[in-house]
């Protein structure tokens, strides 16, 4: 009974308590209401505070990123390779957007990668979807791509057999800038294909198996991964899981008579199996630089 009795004597104190707190709280807003001056400098008070704290957060804001910046540093945004998606025609957006799914990379760089295809296609007489089908079996869309014997980037230039294309860039590190990479690789392909006379040719030319017996169904997987990205042109739907097709076995003659080895069948290759240089080209441009 005694506890029963204390806490209903702490309750009634607490409820009269809040309930003089209540009173004064409104007794005191009625007359701060009526004084047109106490109110005024109420709120003169509060909006400094308020812009004290804002200046203080917005000074170590500035001090943490500036600690971060160099001498002469541009922007991050003017620094990257992106694009929003909706400043893309609609050929270019079906095209990235299935590349993003394809590939697992973001959609703002593809399309910007996409977009400068389309420029670049234009300006030398090439498929855009003949660009980005090298892109995507050379490196997968990795810009910092590297193979065993030197192509690097987007489309695995040899750097050290093209440096010279990298001198209007800055030099031979501009291989990894991934426009940079694009435009070099699309000079190359283009003068490989001059000289082959035929794209296929100039594929062959491209990975450096033009006097080899076989290319080991390089130039078969761009052409193939060129024709699912045609298909979309053409309004058909292409899983972004389709895996490009076993390149054909060359026929006896092809090698030399009935009694020369076969050329090896390469195995398929899922999208993004590949983090840098297309595999099958490895032996390609190993012998075309006399390893």
């Amino acid at each position: 009974m005694f506890v029963s009795d204390l806490g209903n004597g702490l309750m009634v104190v607490s409820h009269s308590s809040l309930a003089v707190i209540g009173l004064a709280v409104l007794a005191a807003a009625f007359v701060i209401g009526g004084r047109a001056d106490v109110r005024g400098l109420l709120e003169e008070r509060a909006l400094d505070w308020l812009v004290s704290r804002q200046e203080a957060r917005s000074i170590d804001e500035t001090l943490d990123t500036a600690s971060l910046l160099g001498p002469g540093d541009i922007s991050a945004v003017d620094r990257a390779t992106a694009i929003d998606p909706s400043e893309l025609n609609r050929q270019q957006a079906v095209v990235a957007q299935w590349l993003s799914r394809r590939y697992k990379v973001a959609p703002e760089p593809v399309g910007r990668l996409v977009q400068e295809a389309w420029s670049l296609g234009q300006r030398v007489g090439l498929e855009p979807t003949l660009i980005l089908a090298i892109v995507a079996i050379e490196s997968s869309f990795n810009p910092f791509a590297q193979s065993a014997v030197g192509a690097q980037g987007l489309m695995q230039v040899m750097t050290r057999v093209h440096d010279d294309k990298y001198v209007a860039f800055g030099g031979n590190h501009a291989a990894f800038d991934p426009l940079t990479n694009l435009r070099v690789g699309v000079q190359v392909l283009k003068d490989c294909i001059a000289k082959a006379g035929s794209v296929e040719g100039g594929l062959r030319h491209y990975v450096g198996a033009a006097n080899l017996a076989s290319d080991g169904g390089y130039a078969f997987k761009v052409m193939a991964e060129q024709e699912f990205m045609q298909q979309l042109l053409r309004g058909r739907s292409v899983p972004t899981t389709a895996r490009l097709p076993v390149p054909p076995v060359a026929p006896p003659e092809a090698t030399g008579g009935s009694d020369a080895p076969m050329t090896p069948v390469q195995p398929s290759v899922p999208p993004g199996g590949s983090p840098s240089a297309a595999a099958t080209d490895t032996a390609p441009r190993l012998a075309a630089l006399g390893y």
